[in-house]
């Protein structure tokens, strides 16, 4: 018999028993308020104030500013009357602000930027914007905003409002904004130079991509709206880098080398002195890496720094990072030695130092120097994955220390000066702590908030993370959800929750172990609510994640049939009443599970599910499955259209009627499939909505899901 181990058995104690009756929690606010009512306690919009020893903080309801420095009383420093006050508008709320200086600040709400100084209580209204503008990215030093309309890029200043960048008229040609479906790292097309002297950005000729045909039903008749979609083996964007310099009003573009078809431009990062570009250049097979240097001024290649490769692929998600005391070294993030570590590079020669950080865990966030200037701070997991703590690493790769000692998830933000964290940690057992620590040695010097458990009145049950074991042997974390009733006597049906794929991780040591809210209402319900982050799944090293690759769904599948029969040992488990449901990858697991492994799950519920990948777009599909010319079998074998013929139970295919990620045309092709086979299925559309079904309408979805699961279990 194969045994299994618990890693964490950690309960969320509510209430003591026999107390007060407690109240049931609905699904409309397990869906809708799981952030709001029923977030713990916590910082709002805290930062480190730009000079000072001390933070700041919004107030509730986000209508007021406090300054906090050690064990002092918090200090109001605005408000949103003082700034009305200032500058004679309207400002609803607080939510967000940057420091330019220890007094003067800036924030940006309606259709501006505007700075004040909260000591003098004097404001003015800075930098306009026009109301269609997306993409902002604002350079505070210098008051210049540059921003998108449409395909263009314009910039604003104090004395005008829009100013044209690149003036396009070709919609195919789009300057600005994300590329590469905003793979490898990508969230933004508009960079500053740190001196704001210069704007580099990304631009994307999409002329040769493929059109993809969407509804639009909100207009009689309804209007047939076309994205670009480069599916896998088919042509794909051309990427450029553009520099424009604002004192000359010219725009040169990086002198980049090798066919624009056959490549993607990635992390994107600016030299200290606002000189240089660094540029990682990625193979159109992702199996190559080079980090080239630019100069920004006349867009000339200067050089390779170094290359990087593997047969599997290289996915670089980080740009350089100089350090602020030393312009002629940076840190590179790399998975080259099987997890995501830290290397110092010479910035001039490319040469390798040494490995600033080493073991079976991830870097994930540079926060900055400590205070010698002899290490970096930064936050990274532990090899469990579950956990997220910030550790402190002597530049020459000699020591490492844990700074953050409890376990659980920890975010923090290092101040100015090196010395201290703000730091803020849940576990499976705690739902939030706010605290001060030293960088130094990690002790807690402060502790401003120990949340209390904001489900206390509600009748929730207890969850449980436990490790097991993969057919090679490797860890699998998994959460288990009981009813707060829960008896081993009786036996319950299963709801399992899954999704499975690369950059996502399901099961955390965190407040309520990572699982959405509705989960716990569910249990309440009678199920048991179980998710186990299979191989190919993130934060586990490079071995974990990239095992899939050219074999999407395959040994994914096996490490969720150990959970599956994990479940089945257990004696309070009706394994004959167990449901499947999963989002997007994990639609593609929820549909690969019911077709390639029949009579496992009576029930199972597939949103925007991958049902073929020769369908899915070209950055994320070819990285792990290759070209379909290069993996024929790769791609047939997780093809489940093929598959429709041993539909075993119900199944409920859902998508959203505009969704870009995901396209229809995989549940329509597989809906095809169905019907040829005869073969009946259920399938729900959600008009006007793409990837994700949002807002109140979110709702609607998980009663759909639930109750179709609830019908057919029974």
């Amino acid at each position: 018999m194969q045994k299994f181990s618990i890693l964490v058995c950690a309960f969320l104690l509510l209430a003591p028993l026999g107390l007060q009756a407690q109240k049931s929690l609905s699904l409309e606010d397990a869906v809708m308020q799981q952030w709001r009512k029923f977030r713990p306690e916590h910082l709002r919009v805290a930062q480190w104030q730009e000079e000072g020893k001390g933070f700041t903080q919004s107030g509730p309801r986000y209508q007021e500013v406090f300054y906090y420095e050690g064990k002092k009383a918090p200090k109001s420093l605005f408000s949103t009357k003082d700034l009305q006050a200032a500058f004679g508008e309207q400002v609803p709320y607080i939510a967000n602000f940057g420091y330019l200086s220890k007094t003067e600040i800036f924030l940006s709400f309606g259709q501006a930027y505007y700075r004040y100084d909260y000591k003098s209580k004097q404001g003015k209204k800075w930098v306009a914007y026009p109301q269609e503008a997306a993409n902002m990215t604002f350079h505070k030093e210098t008051g210049r905003l540059a921003y998108t309309i449409d395909n263009n890029i314009y910039l604003a200043t104090e004395q005008e409002e829009k100013t044209a960048v690149t003036l396009f008229n070709n919609p195919e040609i789009v300057s600005g904004q994300a590329i590469a479906r905003s793979e490898f790292g990508i969230s933004q097309g508009l960079f500053w130079a740190p001196n704001g002297q210069y704007l580099a950005f990304y631009q994307k000729d999409e002329s040769e991509v493929t059109d993809y045909p969407l509804v639009d039903i909100s207009s009689t008749p309804a209007k047939l709206r076309n994205i670009k979609y480069p599916m896998a083996g088919q042509a794909s964007e051309k990427a450029k880098v553009g520099v424009f310099d604002p004192v000359s009003g010219q725009t040169v573009y990086l002198k980049i080398e090798g066919d624009e078809a056959d490549q993607y431009l990635t992390n994107l990062g600016w030299g200290p002195k606002s000189e240089k570009i660094y540029l990682a250049q990625i193979n159109r097979d992702q199996n190559a890496m080079r980090l080239n240097v630019y100069e920004a001024k006349t867009g000339k290649f200067i050089k390779t720094l170094f290359e990087e490769k593997h047969e599997r692929y290289v996915e670089p998600e980080k740009a350089v990072w100089f350090l602020p005391n030393n312009p002629k070294e940076f840190l590179w993030a790399s998975e080259r030695d099987g997890f995501t570590h830290l290397y110092r590079y010479e910035a001039e020669t490319g040469k390798l130092l040494n490995a600033v950080s080493k073991g079976y865990w991830e870097v994930e966030e540079i926060l900055g120097l400590d205070s010698s200037g002899k290490s970096v701070i930064c936050m990274g997991t532990d090899p469990s994955g579950l956990n997220l703590y910030a550790y402190k690493l002597s530049l020459d790769g000699k020591k490492q220390t844990q700074l953050t000692k409890e376990e659980g998830q920890h975010h923090c933000q290092l101040s100015p000066d090196g010395k201290w964290l703000l730091d803020e940690y849940s576990n499976i057992s705690t739902p939030n702590v706010a605290q001060l620590i030293s960088t130094k040695n990690g002790k807690v010097k402060q502790e401003f908030i120990k949340a209390e458990n904001p489900l206390k009145e509600y009748k929730v049950g207890t969850t449980e993370l436990l490790t097991l074991k993969a057919a090679d042997g490797t860890d699998l974390q998994a959460r288990l959800i009981k009813p707060s009733d829960f008896d081993p006597k009786k036996k319950y049906p299963v709801i399992v929750y899954v999704y499975g794929g690369p950059h996502a991780q399901m099961v955390t040591n965190s407040w309520l172990g990572g699982a959405s809210l509705w989960m716990q209402q569910q249990a309440e319900k009678g199920y048991l609510v179980f998710t186990l982050d299979n191989r190919g799944s993130a934060n586990r090293g490079f071995e974990f994640e990239s095992i899939i690759h050219r074999q999407l769904g395959e040994v994914e599948m096996q490490d969720q049939l150990v959970g599956v029969n994990y479940l089945k040992q257990q004696a309070f488990v009706d394994a004959d009443r167990m449901a499947v449901h999963g989002w997007s990858f994990g639609g593609f697991m929820t549909t690969s599970l019911m077709l390639r492994q029949p009579g496992v799950f009576r029930v199972g519920v597939a949103g925007g599910p991958v049902t073929d990948w020769k369908f899915y777009e070209v950055m994320y599909g070819e990285r792990y499955m290759d070209r379909p010319e290069e993996n024929p079998e790769g791609y047939a074998k997780n093809r489940l259209h093929n598959y429709v013929d041993q539909l075993q139970g119900d199944l409920l295919l859902i998508h959203g009627s505009v969704d870009d990620v995901v396209v229809l045309q995989h549940n329509h092709s597989l809906i095809q499939a169905f019907v040829e086979a005869e073969k009946q299925v259920d399938y729900f559309v959600y008009p006007g909505h793409p990837h994700n079904v949002r807002g109140k309408d979110r709702v609607h979805l998980m009663r759909k899901v639930l109750q179709y699961i609830e019908d057919k279990l029974n």
